[in-house]
């Protein structure tokens, strides 16, 4: 039987750097999430850290938009290498971006993509690590969009939650098991 295991944590936590410690396979398959932006060098050079951390062996898939992740997982097979999300939150950017779902539009579209990833998430045949960022601790934001990204985020790490077999929280680069 494979094995979830959900990480959260806040900005700069050490949730990726954990969450890759946990796979010790040779082979891994890395799933980036985030969208590359041909403008933002500082973005550039953040995936580029990741990146370099990485083992060479392990192979990495971009999975930019909302539907890539959903498939990818739910296409796996029991003897699949393990896969390693980073990170929900990033997807969870995209989704949003697609739905024009930043203003009033798209909560429908939104949703239909969580319950989607869920499904898929609960049904994955292989090892799965997630990564996300935790957004029920910090302040609330004062944009509307800010609010809006933390409420569906907030909301769909507590659905991951419930149909992982492991939750961990790192604070401060110290993992804190939830489940």
């Amino acid at each position: 039987m494979s094995s979830r295991t959900l990480v959260l944590g806040g900005a700069r936590s050490g949730k990726s750097a954990h969450a890759e410690g946990l796979l010790t396979d040779p082979a891994v398959t890395y799933v980036a999430t985030a969208r590359r932006y041909p403008d933002d060098p500082d973005w550039d050079a953040r995936i580029a850290l990741h990146v370099a951390r990485r083992p060479s062996t392990w192979h990495t898939v971009e999975a930019s938009a909302p539907s890539d992740l959903p498939a990818l997982l739910t296409a796996t097979q029991y003897e699949d290498p393990p896969i390693l999300v980073d990170d929900l939150s990033t997807w969870l950017v995209g989704v949003l971006d697609d739905a024009d779902a930043w203003e009033e539009n798209g909560a429908g579209a939104v949703e239909s993509n969580v319950d989607e990833l869920v499904r898929s998430v609960a049904t994955c045949r292989t090892r799965l690590v997630l990564v996300t960022a935790e957004v029920g601790l910090g302040v609330i934001p004062s944009t509307r969009s800010g609010r809006l990204f933390r409420d569906h985020l907030g909301a769909l790490n507590a659905r991951v939650a419930e149909v992982c077999d492991e939750v961990t929280l790192l604070v401060a680069g110290i993992p804190l098991k939830l489940r």
